[in-house]
């Protein structure tokens, strides 16, 4: 018998869209002396990333801030920004799933992201149309794994906890969403996430 699951709520970053060709990171964090984890540490868990995330400065705002502190010129900035993401890859299995649901149950996103995310799913990594309801962290100013962006998700997409699942790599969000009754489960790899879920649904 299928479950009554009504909404399937992804995360983004480490979800839909993963970097799955470290090289050019790892080789950008090497030409100023840190290895790719301490570069991903200063992109997305420095001070102006978390004011980025909740919509309190730009993400070029940011970026400056950023590229201020590893002293680069001003000139060098856009290609070391491009080589920041460059093995960045959307997962299409997963994209697919989501647009087989969709008449079914209420397809979601739900993104800790800084200013300038919607645009870049709209055209540069083309998937929002994937989701029948997006929420982005600096657009309502919270951020997983703060409990009040999944009761906001949850009510935008006219659900209860129970009738929801939540894919997120992070094992603190996931375990957030879970402590309010929703169905969350942690994205290893696509196989696994699929798996997870179709037992939830069929």
């Amino acid at each position: 018998m299928e479950k009554d699951i009504k909404a399937i709520i992804f995360d983004m970053g480490g979800v839909i869209l993963r970097t799955e060709d470290k090289s050019s990171r790892t080789a950008l964090a090497q030409r100023f002396g840190l290895t790719r984890g301490e570069i991903e540490d200063l992109v997305f868990n420095s001070p102006s990333a978390i004011a980025a995330t909740v919509g309190q400065i730009g993400e070029r705002e940011h970026w400056q801030i950023v590229w201020d502190s590893l002293k680069v010129a001003e000139e060098e900035r856009p290609a070391c920004e491009a080589a920041f993401w460059d093995g960045d890859v959307l997962d299409g299995d997963l994209l697919d799933f989501l647009r087989s649901q969709q008449g079914k149950r209420t397809t979601a996103l739900l993104s800790n992201a800084w200013p300038g995310a919607r645009d870049a799913l709209t055209y540069h990594y083309p998937c929002i149309d994937a989701f029948d309801v997006s929420v982005f962290s600096y657009e309502v100013k919270l951020a997983k794994p703060d409990p009040a962006i999944y009761r906001l998700i949850l009510d935008r997409v006219g659900v209860q906890p129970q009738q929801a699942i939540f894919l997120d790599d992070n094992i603190d969000n996931i375990a957030s969403a879970g402590k309010m009754g929703i169905h969350a489960i942690r994205f290893l790899n696509t196989t696994q996430a699929l798996s997870e879920i179709r037992s939830l649904i069929e």
